[in-house]
């Protein structure tokens, strides 16, 4: 087999899955930001929005 073919193969998914995984990571980011800065608004409402946050997160794995 081409060296340079099993190089490829073996390097090109790695790098996609890590493509891949920056938008959740930005959007679990940025979904993070807003709960804190929700929470710094309103503090009686901390304990619905970090259940709410802890929930979106776990439905996202």
């Amino acid at each position: 087999m081409n060296p340079l073919i099993s190089t490829a193969s073996v390097i090109v998914p790695g790098l996609g899955i890590r493509l891949a995984s920056i938008g959740p990571g930005i959007g679990r980011g940025t979904a993070a930001g807003q709960a804190v800065e929700g929470i710094v608004r309103q503090p009686q409402a901390k304990e619905k929005i970090q259940g709410t946050l802890l929930l979106s997160n776990f439905n996202n794995l």
